[in-house]
């Protein structure tokens, strides 16, 4: 039990530290953050401006280099993931972009285990050429061939647990063992990098594992409600401000009202996800067991192939992410999408409501069939990305429109 008379956040609750951040001292004033919406800042004079070209913090002049309200949801963000420093930008990819830009330059090498977001990759792949920065790939069940991979070029090692779709899972320890190795072999530090949207900080903290770098897409599970777009970057309080510099040059800067509405989702942010980690596994049940579906991925299920290691880095749940192989390839996954009725077709996650898509069509489009084996990903596929329902709703609704298929090919 916390003691009231000396509280310290860093001490408290996930769920505490969420909605209260660091305001634990009485005072006056509104519950709710001000939402700052404003571009530029009076200064009290010209003394004001010149602390700010010297580099003072604490005076604002352009909401593109700081907002109050922007800072606030960072204070928060970085509280929640134990980390020294947040930094909220527009969206996932502008986190994803200004956290690899700030490292790597024109000669540098990433390396990356393959199946990831499939924005994420088709960047990798389309732009990063471009600039001069090379990509090369690992298997993640063979972490150990990346010191093999590394030269005095390597500036990064890029990974993202459980993917998307296919809900593998990362050996994080590895992970971060294997950076270290080709710390040694690279002659200097080679940072380690994590997505962790599909896991969100409730179940796993891969800064706690040892990795250097999280990034996480808050449209997602910390917006939770389907109404924000955005993206965070947590580290050191250095790398964290080299990926600031690089956000202001490149203008993800973050909005002051998204800011305000992730505030606001975070207070709720361990009561949902935790109810979607619970019907993610009912449902990952019922569908495993339905004559049309041929394969269920989710973690949480003894017969996935990293059940074990879900189970010892993933914790109190598995994510609110299932995948499911429907009868009749790609005709199939259609109809049984275009037939839900209390789950959502629509092309993101982590919200209250249930939502689905067919990863060819929509998170892993323009990909050649070769990219899509490497990926794991199938025609066939149905990513649901679970909310808040009631569960009995949510199978009922699968029950119907898996039903449609039956008489079908294979079925």
């Amino acid at each position: 039990m916390t003691r009231t008379d000396d509280l310290k956040p860093e001490r408290l609750a996930l769920a505490t530290r969420a909605i209260h951040g660091r305001r634990l001292h009485p005072r006056q004033g509104p519950v709710a953050p001000a939402i700052v919406q404003s571009s530029t800042y009076r200064l009290a004079d010209s003394g004001a401006a010149l602390r700010y070209a010297q580099g003072d913090p604490d005076v604002y002049v352009y909401s593109r280099y700081h907002n109050p309200t922007v800072d606030e949801a960072q204070e928060r963000l970085a509280l929640l993931a134990d980390a020294e420093a947040a930094l909220f930008l527009s969206s996932g990819m502008a986190a994803i972009s200004s956290a690899v830009l700030s490292v790597a330059a024109a000669g540098d090498e990433i390396i990356s285990t393959p199946a990831l977001y499939g924005g994420t990759y088709r960047w990798f792949r389309d732009m990063l050429p471009a600039l001069g920065i090379t990509v090369r790939y690992v298997t993640p069940s063979a972490l150990d061939n990346i010191e093999a991979l590394v030269t005095p070029r390597t500036r990064l090692l890029y990974a993202e647990t459980p993917t998307n779709p296919t809900l593998d899972v990362i050996d994080l320890a590895a992970f971060v063992e294997a950076g270290r190795r080709a710390s040694v072999r690279a002659g200097r530090h080679v940072l380690t990098m994590v997505d962790n949207t599909f896991a969100t900080l409730l179940n796993q903290n891969p800064l706690r594992a040892g990795a250097d770098v999280m990034v996480e897409s808050a449209t997602k599970y910390l917006g939770g409600h389907s109404d924000l777009v955005g993206g965070v970057v947590t580290g050191t309080r250095s790398f964290v401000d080299g990926v600031h510099r690089q956000m202001k040059y490149l203008g993800g800067c973050a909005d002051p009202f998204a800011a305000y509405l992730l505030l606001r989702s975070l207070g709720t942010f361990e009561l949902r996800v935790a109810r979607q980690n619970d019907n993610a596994l009912a449902l990952a049940r019922f569908l495993e067991a339905h004559r049309n579906v041929v394969r269920v991925l989710y973690p949480g299920l003894p017969s996935h192939p990293a059940h074990a290691l879900a189970a010892r880095q993933m914790s109190p749940g598995f994510g609110g992410m299932v995948t499911a192989e429907v009868r009749g390839g790609a005709a199939g996954a259609v109809r049984v999408v275009d037939a839900l009725r209390v789950a959502v077709n629509a092309m993101s996650l982590g919200g209250v409501e249930t939502l689905v898509s067919i990863p060819v069509y929509s998170s892993h489009v323009n990909m050649s069939p070769e990219e899509l084996r490497r990926h794991g990903v199938t025609p066939g596929m149905i990513r649901i990305s679970c909310g808040v329902e009631g569960i009995d709703d949510l199978r009922g609704d699968f029950d119907r429109a898996l039903s449609l298929l039956d008489g079908a090919a294979g079925a």
